[in-house]
Formats: C-alpha cells, structure tokens, sequence
C-alpha cells in the first residue's frame, strides 16, 4: 500500500461522482447507521417538498443545512434515522394542473371532473421525484428516499383522519360563520398564517367620502360625517360608520368653503388641507345613534331605516390615519361583523364567491370588485359625495400561491380551536432552541401571542378530505377515524378505498339521532396541517402495525431545519398539531435559513420565474463549494445572493489551497517513502517548534469546530477550518518547506520524519472536521491519506469518528508567542517594502518593541522571526510599549 499520485489540477465534479459511485457501491450510508445503531438517537424530521416542480439552487440551501448536523452526530457516535418525505396535497398542485388544462375557474375544474383532476394532480406531485432524488444524492443529502413518507398516501391519509377525529371528540373543532380571508381565484378561505406568507405592497385606491347626516343639530347645520377607505368597493356594503369612544371630534370646514364635515380633531389638517376652519367640538354622545345617508342603495336590506345606516362606537377606531370615522361593511370586515352582530345590524353581501358583483348592483354586476374601484369613485364624485381621491401605498394580503389579492369575506368555515391552547404554544415555543435566538420571543412569539383559530377547511379538491359526515336531516355531525371505521358505519368493506375525493364522497353513513342519512362534508382540508402531521402520520399511526413503537421512539425531534418564512408555516404546524394532540411540541432545536435570492435581490422562487438551475453549478464546479459556500458565508438566516462567481471564489480561496496543500504531502510522501505506519517521528513535545505550535493550533480549531457543530453554528465551525487551512498552507507549510525533500543525515531525517508526521494528522484531522460540510472532498482527502496507507482504518471518512481535541497539545503561551512573530514578520514585510530591500538581503539587526502581554514565549519563535526577515541578530527593546515596532539596521 502507498500514497496515491498527485492530481494538480482537480475537476472536483468529476472527484465527486467518483465518490458517489463508491457511496453508491459500498452503500456508505446504510453502513454508517448500521455503524452507529446502538448509539444514542439523535432524531431528525424531514420538511416534504412538494415535486410537482424541479428544485432551484435555493433547494440545496435547505438540504445542505438538512445534511450537516445529522453528519455531524452520526460521525460522534449517534444512531441518526433520516426519513425522507414529499408534500402531495394543496394549492400549489392544483393552480400547476390548472394551468396545464387552461381552466381559470373552480367550476371548469367541476366541468372536467374531479376524478379526471385529481388523477392528473396525483400524477404531478411524482413527476420530478427523479430531479429531487438526483439533486439530492448529487449533493450528498444522506436521507432514505426509499422509505419516504407521502402526505398523499392512505396510510398518512388515515392517520391525519385519526388525528382530527381526536380533535372533534375533544370539541376542539367547530364551524363559524365570520369573515375570513378568502382567495377568490382559488375559491376558498386561507388560514392566517397562510396570509402571512403572501403579504406585499400595493397601491389602492384612497377616498374621503361624505356620508351626510339626516338628524340631530349635525343635520340642520347640513353636516356630513366624513370617513375614509382604500376600498370603495365595499361601499355598495356601508350599514353602519363606528366612532371612538375616546377620541375629540370636531366640526369643520376646509379651505375652499365645502359643506361642513364631522372629523376626529387630531385628523383635521391631513383630511382637510391647510386652512381648515373647526366651527365646534362635537361630543360622541351626539354622534351615536345618528343616521346618515349612505352613499349607494344597491343591494340594501328592507329593514326599517333605523335599523341601520346609524353611528356606533368601536374599540377598533384609531386616529392613525384616514378621519376617525370607520366606515362598516360587516361581509367584508372582521371588526365590521363583530360589531355589527352586537347592534343587530343587517349583513349585505353583493359579492358572488369569485368576487364579482352579483345582479343586485347593476352597473357592476359581473365585475371583479376591485377592478370596479375606479368607477364607483366615479361614482361618487357625480353624486358630490366624494371629498377627495388618491392612492395609497400599502402591505395589503395576496394569495401566497396564485398571487391574487384577497378579500375579507362573511362565509362559513370549519375552525381548529388554537386559541384554546395558546398559553400552552406560547410556553412549548419558550423550551425551543431557535436559531436565530430572537425569533422565539420576536417573530414567532409575538404570532403565537397573536394566535387566532385556525382556518382548516378548503373548498378545493385535491387534498384531505375532512371527515366529517353531516346528517341531511337534523344535522348531525359525527367524525370519522379511518377507513375500517367508515366501513363498519357504512356497512360494507371500505378496505381498498381511496380516500380522496371523489370516492370518499360516494360514502354515505345512517344518522344515530335520526332516519336520515350523513353525506361527508364536501371541504377538504389546509394542507399546511398535513405537513404538521407528519411526526405521526410518517408512521401511519396509530393504525399501522409497529407505529405506536416508532412514533414514541422518534418523538420529538432534536432538529429541523427550513427558510425563515416557515415560522407561520410549517413550524407553527408541526407546533400546532402535536400540542393539540401530545400536549408537547413536536421539535427542540429549529435553524430557520435566510432565503436565496437573485441578483436584484427577490427571493428565488418557481412563481417569480427566477430560479437558478443548481445542475449549472453542479456539473461545472461540484456541489462540495456550492455547499461550502451556503454553510459558511454569513449567518444561516440572513439572505444571500448565490451564483457561479461566489462558487468560484470558493474554489480559489479554500478547496485549492487545501487540494495543492494535499498534493505537497503526497508528493514529497511519495518521493520520500514515508508513510505513518513505519513513520519514526519523535514525539509532538521533542519537535520543532512549527509543530508543536500547528498541532496546537489544529486542536485548538478541532474544539472550536465541535463546541460551533454542537450548538448548530455552522458559520463559526466553518471558518475555523478555513482559517486553519490557510494557516497551514500560507505558514507551517512554507516555513517548512524544505524538511520535506533535502537529503538529511539521521538528525535531519528525525527532522523530516516529524514534519511529514505532522503534516499528515493535520490534513488527516481537517478531512474528518470537514466530512459534514463537503462530504466529497472530505472522503476524497481521506482515501488518498488513509485508506491508501492504512487497511484496518474506516474506508470512509464518514465511518469514522468525528475529531477529539487533545488538550495535551494545547499550548496558548506558543500560540499568542506565535501570533505576535506573525505580526513582527508582516511589519518586517511591509518595512523592506516601503525601504525597497529585498528580502534576500540579510541586514545584521532588528530591534523589536513588543507589549509585556506579548513577550511571553517569545525565545520560542525568535528563531521564526529571524529566518523569515533574514535578520541575522533579534533584539528585544523594553516591555512598556503599548503596541509591537520593529526597526531594521543594516551595521
């Protein structure tokens, strides 16, 4: 056995899918867990992309971060299960089929046939499986995909059933009717922190309308209340306007003389201009009970007058902006219905489920409200109601999946009680380790403080159906736990059934309380709470044999890992979902990852069209820099921009210097017949004293590296490698150059058997510190250093066990010696520089002024110094400087 040949110029993705190959031959990581199985579990729960789509390079963000602590651990010893898993159900799958088939409605979806579509949406979520698994192994992801868990599958399905059956038992999931935010391109409601994935700027329209009174002193002064809206769709809607209770109203008039109007007082000058006249304070004690009249009489209830169009007082009215009188639209607005339930207040809803104006308001009827804005303010300018018209620029919420603006819309939905448990989420997320730290009381503790019930059904097709079966006679509803449950209710065997729509809908069940019969609820359900099932419906519990064993066993999990927008997405889902059900959050340690963005800086997405193909990176440059790069530059969470220019200075800066450090040793190794198991090197305490201080430093950086690993900071672990490499190359290797090949009598050849000895732990120690973050290279360095030479040592970097400091090798009185004869070196460096003397030009001195905190060991280095400056005497100046001089003398 020996060394191999040198390779100077490395095609790493070549170098990497020889590795791969090897993997893929001696099934490395079926080994490595195998290796490990009867080590303490370290457990992992796997984020389900959903591959209806091929993976961008923002994909292999995640996947690497997914990738490196599991690594890690199994490298320290733990037994580390990956199961891999794929999102099939929700929107996304949908909109994609739709756009496939050219349907734009919910109804053309019915027209082709829910079967038909669903078997087509099944079909896409498998379609680019093959890119994921490709991009994955081609990575070095380790997870099993032979063993992944599908949302779509009828053991998930069936454990998600069981699940929800818990919650309704537990009247932990009921129907509403309020306004919800509500997509009308998709047809169905969102949850709120669906919502939150989709907010961005908008310009609407920004009105100041009068509403003129109709009695009390306002009336006979011909008064008009003045509210404003960036929604005058919603006016056709008006029943009510809300005062403050604690808010000072004035009577006033603008500038040019228009008809007096109510305003809050603090409003005065931006709702009327400058110049504006106050008459008088009106008490809010005059103003409610007020009528006025509206602005339009489409649509409008034939309740009697006082019934509504009258003035109330809201706890929500504010004098942030607009006039301090809100007007109410209780179809439309969250605050709207609640007080309007509470005066008894009529709710008018002109607006059909795709947002279009329904045949009671004719000049729109058929229009998107939106689109009517324009012309209703039009509208309102020729029945001189309308004070003033603009544009106001805002965050308003958009469909985070088709991109549509949302309405807030009066309809019902089925509700999961969150709130009943919100003090319990709130004390679960305080035992979180988030990465970063602030996110657990900032970001997600302030939106689980804010929790509201959770939004669950969909009125959408391909997805869980909700198992809830109504009786069409007195209303029953009974929840359904499984398909043998459904089979023994139905009275015939269900077992082959596929519980997705339309099949489940056929199944009908006799109602207990009645002679009626129950038909299933026709919503199925957020996706998102698919995706929080996942610790137990990957096990198919509890219905599957073995899945109470495995659930318990894997539950909770040590780590996750996804992009910071999922902390209103699947980290609050998986949070959610098992409290609801254990009483215990589903993970302990989260690291939520800044998103990939392009070169405008927008995040990478399919939807945005801006996705860099990760397969132009992999095959011209290998996915050891991509990942080197991603897990090492900045903190995890802050957004980066990602491309071939940064890969490449990756290249040129770490994985050369490491690869033509390698190819130093071997060829010297190699020419000098060297190799550690007939290696006579002295020991570490009797070499030079380059060694001993590379040692120190190496076992200085494998601490750190295992203490940053340990605590999810890959950032820190990673530059402490990088800086080593570097320290490596750039000074033990070049200060020690020429112990490795001159001919040597037997005190000089213990010389070189120390430097080789040395050199090789070093790069040795740096391909196991390295295995989680490049695994390629990593196992690469270590065939060619190890296995070549040594056949009872692990044939993969990847079996053997991660580095452990020796804290016998530590030495900081050499290391800070070391340190200050670096920076004398550079001053001595910039010196001859600045004086135009080369340093092959030995001068007879230099005097040298270092700090008392300094001078500690600097007889050990001294030697260093000199060699390097080519000084033939060192002389040390007094210790009461403040900062290191030096000073060259040529006599």
């Amino acid at each position: 056995m020996g060394f191999p040949e040198v390779d100077p110029q490395p095609d790493f993705p070549a170098i990497e899918q020889r590795v791969l190959d090897r993997w893929r031959e001696q099934d490395v990581f079926a080994r490595q867990l195998e290796l490990r199985a009867d080590g303490p579990l370290f457990r992992f729960y796997e984020g389900p992309p959903t591959a209806n789509g091929r993976p961008g390079v923002h994909h292999v963000e995640s996947r690497a971060f997914k990738d490196i602590f599991p690594r890690y651990r199994a490298m320290k010893g733990y037994r580390v299960p990956r199961k891999a898993g794929w999102d099939c159900h929700g929107l996304p799958v949908e909109l994609e089929i739709e756009r496939e088939l050219g349907l734009a409605r919910k109804q053309d979806i019915e027209d082709y046939g829910i079967e038909a579509f669903n078997a087509r949406c099944r079909e896409s979520v498998t379609r680019y499986v093959g890119d994921w698994e490709r991009l994955t192994e081609r990575i070095g992801f380790w997870v099993d995909l032979s063993d992944a868990y599908w949302t779509m599958s009828t053991d998930y399905v069936e454990s998600v059933w069981w699940s929800l059956k818990q919650l309704w038992d537990n009247d932990l999931i009921y129907q509403g009717h309020r306004v919800v935010p509500y997509c009308p391109r998709c047809g169905t409601a969102l949850s709120d922190h669906e919502v939150a994935l989709g907010y961005d700027t908008a310009t609407d329209p920004s009105v100041y309308v009068r509403f003129p009174v109709l009695d009390g002193a306002l009336a006979e002064e011909g008064a008009d209340l003045l509210v404003w809206t960036t929604t005058p769709w919603t006016l056709i809607s008006n029943t009510a306007v809300a005062v403050g209770e604690g808010i000072r109203y004035v009577l006033a008039r603008d500038a040019d003389g228009h008809r007096a109007v109510v305003v809050a007082a603090d409003l005065v000058e931006s709702a009327l201009g400058e110049g504006a006249q106050v008459l008088r304070d009106v008490p809010v004690d005059e103003l409610v009970g007020l009528h006025y009249r509206g602005p339009f009489d489409y649509a409008q209830p034939d309740e009697p007058h006082g019934a509504w169009r009258t003035v109330l007082t809201g706890d929500f009215v504010s004098t942030d902006s607009g006039t301090g009188i809100v007007h109410l639209a209780p179809a439309f607005g969250e605050d709207d219905m609640r007080v309007a339930r509470a005066a008894g207040l009529p709710i008018v809803n002109p607006v059909d489920l795709e947002g279009r104006f329904d045949e009671r308001v004719a000049p729109w009827t058929g229009q998107f409200v939106k689109d009517a804005d324009p012309s209703i303010v039009e509208a309102l300018r020729e029945a001189g109601l309308l004070h003033r018209a603009g544009t106001y620029e805002h965050t308003y919420p958009f469909c985070w999946r088709c991109k549509t603006p949302l309405l807030y819309y009066a309809k019902p939905s089925w509700y999961i009680r969150t709130t009943a448990i919100r003090d319990k989420l709130l004390a679960e997320n305080a035992k979180v380790d988030w990465h970063p730290e602030h996110i657990r009381d900032g970001r997600y503790g302030d939106w689980l403080s804010n929790n509201v019930d959770w939004s669950l059904s969909r009125e959408r097709y391909w997805g869980t159906p909700l198992p809830l079966w109504r009786c069409e006679g007195c209303g029953d509803v009974e929840a359904i736990g499984s398909r043998a449950e459904l089979g023994a209710r139905a009275g015939r065997d269900l077992s082959e059934l596929d519980p997705h729509r339309p099949y489940v809908d056929d199944v009908t069940i006799p109602c207990g309380s009645c002679e009626g019969t129950k038909r299933r609820v026709p919503e199925v359900i957020d996706a998102w709470y698919d995706s929080g099932s996942m610790p137990f419906a990957q096990w198919g519990y509890p219905h599957k044999a073995g899945s109470e064993e495995l659930f318990a066993e894997r539950f909770p999990a040590d780590y996750i890992c996804e992009a910071i927008d999922q902390t209103r997405g699947w980290f609050y889902s998986l949070m959610a979902v098992s409290t609801l059900l254990f009483d215990a959050n589903s993970y302990r340690t989260v690291v939520c990852l800044g998103h990939i963005v392009d070169a405008e800086g927008k995040k990478m997405s399919k939807s945005l069209g801006n996705i860099l193909d990760p397969w132009e990176i992999l095959d011209s440059r290998g996915a050891d820099a991509l990942r080197w790069l991603l897990l090492t530059d900045g903190s995890p969470w802050v957004a980066r921009r990602v491309g071939p220019e940064a890969v490449d200075e990756v290249i040129r800066k770490f994985l050369l210097t490491l690869w033509n450090t390698q190819n130093f040793f071997l060829t010297y190794a190699r020419i000098e017949g060297w190799t550690p198991a007939a290696s006579a090197a002295p020991p570490v305490a009797d070499r030079p004293v380059m060694d001993r201080w590379v040692l120190s430093e190496l076992h200085r950086t494998v601490t750190t590296v295992d203490q940053a690993l340990d605590a999810y900071d890959s950032t820190t672990a990673g530059r402490a490698i990088a800086a080593f490499v570097d320290d490596l190359s750039n000074w033990y290797v070049r200060r020690s150059r020429q112990r490795f090949w001159r001919t040597r009598d037997d005190l000089d050849r213990a010389d070189m058997e120390a430097a080789f000895s040395t050199l090789h732990e070093c790069l040795v120690t740096v391909a196991a510190l390295l295995a989680p973050f490049t695994p390629f290279v990593a196992d690469h360095l270590w065939q060619a250093l190890v296995t070549s030479v040594d056949e009872g040592a692990p044939d993969s970097v990847h079996l053997a066990d991660f580095p452990r400091p020796a804290p016998g090798l530590a030495d900081e009185r050499l290391a800070m010696a070391m340190r200050a004869a670096r920076q004398i070196t550079e001053l001595g460096r910039r010196a001859r520089n600045e004086a135009r003397i080369g340093v092959r030009q030995p001068l007879a001195r230099a005097a040298i002024t270092l700090p008392e905190a300094d001078r500690a060991g600097w007889d050990l280095v001294a030697g260093v110094v000199a060699e390097e400056l080519n000084v033939k005497a060192l002389e040390l100046a007094s210790a009461d400087a403040s900062s290191s001089a030096l000073t060259f003398s040529s006599s």
